[in-house]
C-alpha cells in the first residue's frame, strides 16, 4: 500500500541512487519539428539531478508550501521533468490540458486557485507561453509563469536557465505528491487527489500490466489527467522502467518506436484498437493497454491476448478523475468485473466495487481517495462507498458498456 507521504519524485530519486544509469525518459525523434528543442533520452540519474535544480528553482518563488502550480505543457520529457519538480518544490501540479483556448485557461486557473503555471514557448505553430502571457494580464492571482525555450517571451521565466543552475539541491522525497486534474475536460470542475491515491491508481494498473525493471512503457495518452499519468509516468516510475512518449502522432515515428529491441508496454486511446489489428506486432511487445473513459461501449473489442508469445491485452477505464480500473482480457476481462464486481482481484484497502441498488457503480479504497477542489472541502475517507455517475448493461452475465445514470 502507499505510503502517505511518498511522491514521484521520491520513487524517481530511489531509482537514481541505485541505477543512475538506467534509461528514464524518452522523447520522440520527431520533437525538433514541432517544438524547437532538440529530442532528450534521460537516465534515471540525469533525470533526478534536473528535477532537484527545477525543483530548487521554485523553491525559491514566494509561495507557501502546497501550492498549486499548472503544467501547460505536451507530453514530453520537459512535461514529466517539470511535474516531478513541482513535487520536489513541495506544491502540488495541476495539468491543463493543450486544447484550452484562453477562456478555458483563465476559468481553470481561476477555478482551481493555480499561483503559477509552467509551459513552453513553441508548439506547433501555437505560442503556449504567449497566450498565457494575455492569461495573466487577466488574473492577477496568477503570480509566476515560467516556459523551457527556445525564444521565451519577455517577462516570463527562463526554465532552462532556473535548470542551468548545478547548485548541490537533493530531490525533497517527502512532499507526498498529490495532484489537480480536470474532471471531463471542464475548467469548472478541478479534482484533487493527494499523493497516496494517485500511487495507489497507477498500482492497480500495474498489477495488471506487470512492467519490470528497465522495460519499456511506450505511451500515445498525454498526462493531461489521471488516466495518462496512471498508464505513463507513474507506472514507469514505480516499476523502475523507461517512459518514451509520442505527444504529436506521427505513423513512420510510431513504427519506427515499436520496433526498437526492449520489451515494450504500449499504451494507446481505445479507438486505435481497430488501427492495431491489422498490424503485425512486435515480438517484443509484452502487453497492449487500451485507455477508455466513462460512458463506453464493449462490444467493438477484438484484439485478443496471446499467451504463446507473451502478450496480454488491457483495457483501462477512467471514471471521471475519481479513479482508473485495469482489467486483462480474458478470466479477468472488464466486462466480466462491471457485472459482477466481487470478481475483482484486489486488496480492498486498495480498491473495492460493488452495485448500488440503482444499478450504479460504487467503489472505495485508496485508489479512489479525490475530491471536487472546493474551499474547505475534505477528501472522503478511503473506508466511505462513493456511487460513480455511471451503470453497467448487463447481457447474458457480462457488461455490455457503461451509461450515465
Amino acid at each position: 500500500m502507499p505510503l502517505r507521504r511518498t511522491g514521484l519524485c521520491a520513487l524517481l530519486a530511489a531509482t537514481a541512487l541505485r541505477h543512475p544509469a538506467r534509461i528514464a525518459l524518452v522523447d520522440a525523434a520527431d520533437k525538433a519539428a514541432w517544438s524547437g528543442r532538440a529530442p532528450m533520452t534521460w537516465t534515471y540519474g540525469a533525470a533526478a539531478e534536473f528535477v532537484a535544480r527545477l525543483g530548487r528553482g521554485l523553491r525559491a518563488w514566494r509561495l507557501p508550501p502546497g501550492s498549486r502550480i499548472g503544467l501547460a505543457l505536451p507530453g514530453s520529457t520537459e512535461a514529466l521533468v517539470a511535474h516531478l519538480a513541482v513535487e520536489a518544490a513541495g506544491h502540488v501540479p495541476c495539468l491543463l490540458p493543450q486544447a484550452w483556448d484562453e477562456e478555458q485557461l483563465l476559468a481553470g486557473i481561476q477555478a482551481a486557485g493555480i499561483s503559477a503555471v509552467l509551459t513552453q514557448a513553441r508548439l506547433g505553430p501555437g505560442r503556449p507561453a504567449e497566450r498565457l502571457c494575455r492569461v495573466a494580464a487577466r488574473y492577477f492571482g496568477l503570480r509566476y509563469l515560467a516556459a523551457f525555450g527556445p525564444d521565451v517571451p519577455d517577462g516570463v521565466i527562463s526554465l532552462d536557465e532556473m535548470a542551468l543552475d548545478r547548485r548541490s539541491a537533493p530531490v525533497t522525497g517527502d512532499t507526498g505528491g498529490g495532484l489537480v486534474s480536470f474532471e471531463a475536460g471542464d475548467p469548472a470542475r478541478p479534482v484533487h487527489r493527494p499523493g497516496d491515491a494517485l500511487l495507489a491508481a497507477a498500482a492497480i494498473h500495474l498489477i495488471a500490466a506487470r512492467v519490470g525493471p528497465g522495460e519499456r512503457v511506450l505511451s500515445l495518452v498525454p498526462p493531461r489527467d489521471l488516466r495518462g499519468l496512471v498508464t505513463g509516468l507513474g507506472a514507469a516510475l514505480i516499476s523502475g522502467a523507461s517512459l518514451e512518449t509520442l505527444p504529436v502522432f506521427d505513423g513512420p515515428a510510431f513504427a519506427a518506436a515499436l520496433r526498437r529491441p526492449v520489451p515494450t508496454h504500449l499504451v494507446v486511446p481505445g479507438f486505435l484498437e481497430a488501427a492495431l489489428l491489422g498490424r503485425p506486432l512486435p515480438e517484443i511487445l509484452r502487453t497492449v493497454s487500451f485507455t477508455h473513459r466513462a460512458p463506453l461501449r464493449l462490444t467493438g473489442r477484438t484484439l485478443r491476448p496471446a499467451p504463446g508469445r507473451g502478450l496480454a491485452v488491457i483495457d483501462v477505464l477512467a471514471l471521471d478523475e475519481d479513479v482508473v480500473l485495469s482489467c486483462a482480457r480474458g478470466a479477468g476481462d472488464l466486462a466480466l468485473t462491471l457485472a459482477e464486481p466481487g470478481r475483482l482481484a484486489l486488496p480492498p484497502g486498495l480498491l473495492a466495487l460493488r452495485h448500488e441498488p440503482d444499478g450504479r457503480l460504487a467503489y472505495r479504497g485508496q485508489a479512489c481517495k479525490a475530491a471536487p477542489l472546493r474551499r474547505g472541502a475534505a477528501l472522503p475517507a478511503g473506508a466511505d462507498w462513493r456511487p460513480a455517475r455511471y451503470r453497467p448493461s448487463l447481457f447474458a452475465g457480462t457488461a455490455t458498456g457503461l451509461t450515465e445514470a
